[in-house]
């Protein structure tokens, strides 16, 4: 089984992050669990969030299964309430790439880095890295009550 640190690895070495989560979807509470974080003091595993206020982007990532670009600073602030930690740690574009197991959205990649650095080869190349999270994921939803 591949852990999440592998991921993250793959994940630098293959499209390249600064700040990199990876999040479990809780469909009862509609709310998405960090089960992993590049910057635990800032990000802690365990922490959550409603996405009840980015609806766009929750019926992209989450009801649609597509992944979401946000190339600059403007982007990340429009989706973010948190862009300015964000930015304080060198971050102004994002990439989200859902995770699937048959069909079924268990979370999702949530890889951050400098303004401009992300383009669509790099979603392309994350998303390629998606199903090595599913078996993680899948333990992190199981366990956690999803």
């Amino acid at each position: 089984m591949t852990g999440l640190p592998e991921v993250e690895e793959r994940v630098r070495r293959e499209v390249g992050v600064r700040l990199f989560t990876v999040l479990a979807w809780i469909p009862k509470r509609r709310t998405l669990r960090r089960v992993h974080s590049s910057h635990p003091q800032q990000y802690p595993v365990g922490g959550e969030k409603s996405v009840e206020v980015a609806q766009g982007w929750l019926a992209r990532c989450i009801e649609g299964g597509q992944p979401y670009l946000g190339a600059d600073r403007a982007t990340v602030r429009e989706i973010f309430a948190d862009h300015e930690l964000i930015e304080s740690l060198g971050c102004g574009a994002v990439i989200n790439v859902p995770v699937t197991d048959d069909g079924r959205v268990l979370g999702v990649l949530n890889l951050l880095d400098a303004e401009g650095r992300y383009d669509e080869a790099s979603v392309a190349a994350a998303r390629s890295l998606a199903p090595a999270a599913v078996p993680a994921l899948r333990a992190a939803v199981q366990g956690g009550g999803a």
